[in-house]
């Protein structure tokens, strides 16, 4: 087949363009189409694709304003024309999906979540404490007619895939269609435990953006007097880091070898957003480290928390608790994340680190590669 990999933006190293990465080795001779591309800020292997970007590419300093574009990527991703190509695989989290699908081709998308701007969170990214009110303005006159157009481009799927049964039930409930749930890939021969000594900080890997709530990570080490490293950027560093105190440290992105140095001698991993999916817990339990997290979105799915901080309503069942990867707090607030690494401390010596690597195993990245080379065999077929 000849192939055309759909991804929104290529501008980091982020959850999605993780499974980019395997979507590429899936397909070597694939092409590769996104709205717009900082050149060296993802992977060799992302980098070598041929790379087709938009009209949007010859905007100044899209890379780091493309926020404020987004009313125009409607328009950006419709202009690709994919004629030829039997096989359109969209990687989705905003308006990659929306690609037009030429006559006889097959589109699979592979969906993160369907714009949680629009949807399920927006008032976390245009609320009035998150957004100037001019923003908040043009926004309530765009946002009706951006979700009619996210609505209407669903019917250019032929099929879906879900990163987790939380983006599952979005996409059920926003576009009225069926998905699969194919879990993401975590990288368990590159995130494996070494020798490496264990020092006295938790840890944040994560975009600097609204949703990830790392604002609670800082507030609550401030508070408690913690060291916490911080690995990542986005709009938000400067208020982050305005907020932090002395004990709280700001990396930026880093490379692989270091992230996972940080991960292997971290206390705890932090994760306190509420994630459509979340690769990072993975990596950490990977790594067999405890995680702390919000018990909202897809830690759901990944973290088992001990019996103390689980409650009925996550729904995940108490039997599954005995051997614990990790604590839940259940409201997006310092107070609760504060409470639950004190609860954290109290249990610390529980936390055996082989079964908490154990538990990420079975999301491997070839069992990830197995199962979307499967999926696209099967529709295929069928078409």
């Amino acid at each position: 087949m000849k192939v055309a990999i759909v991804h929104d933006w290529l501008t980091a190293m982020r959850g999605g363009e993780k499974c980019l990465e395997a979507f590429c080795r899936l397909f070597p001779e694939a092409d590769l189409f996104t709205l717009f591309h900082h050149p060296g800020r993802v992977s060799p292997l992302i980098e070598q694709r041929t790379i087709h970007t938009s009209f949007l590419q010859s905007v100044p300093g899209i890379e780091k304003y493309y926020r404020y574009f987004l009313p125009l990527m409607p328009r950006a991703i419709e202009s690709f024309r994919l004629e030829g190509y039997d096989l359109i695989l969209s990687s989705s989290h905003c308006v990659a999906k929306g690609v037009r699908r030429p006559p006889g081709s097959l589109h699979v998308c592979y969906c993160h979540t369907p714009m949680r701007y629009l949807w399920d969170q927006y008032d976390l990214y245009f609320g009035e404490e998150r957004s100037h009110w001019l923003t908040r303005a043009v926004m309530k006159r765009l946002a009706p007619r951006l979700r009619r157009w996210d609505v209407e481009s669903s019917r250019n799927v032929d099929f879906f895939i879900a990163n987790s049964l939380n983006v599952q039930r979005r996409i059920k409930r926003h576009y009225g269609r069926e998905a699969t749930v194919i879990q993401p890939p975590v990288d368990v021969d590159f995130f494996t435990p070494g020798e490496d000594p264990a020092e006295p900080y938790f840890l944040v890997v994560s975009a600097l953006v609204p949703n990830k709530r790392v604002e609670l990570a800082v507030e609550a080490c401030n508070e408690l007097g913690y060291p916490l490293i911080v690995v990542g950027e986005g709009p938000m560093a400067g208020a982050l880091k305005r907020r932090a105190k002395a004990t709280v440290r700001f990396t930026g992105w880093l490379p692989g070898e270091e992230i996972r140095s940080l991960y292997a001698r971290c206390r705890a991993f932090l994760f306190t957003g509420e994630d459509d999916f979340g690769i990072t817990p993975l990596e950490a339990q990977a790594m067999g480290r405890p995680v702390i997290a919000l018990a909202r979105g897809g830690a759901l799915e990944t973290v088992v928390p001990d019996r103390e901080s689980w409650k009925s309503e996550t729904g995940i069942p108490a039997r599954q608790t005995d051997q614990p990867t990790g604590v839940f707090f259940h409201e997006p607030t310092v107070e609760a994340l504060i409470s639950a690494i004190r609860h954290f401390e109290t249990i610390e010596t529980r936390f055996d680190s082989q079964f908490i690597r154990s538990h990420a195993l079975p999301f491997d990245d070839r069992v990830f590669l197995q199962r979307i080379r499967q999926f696209i065999e099967d529709q295929a077929h069928r078409c």
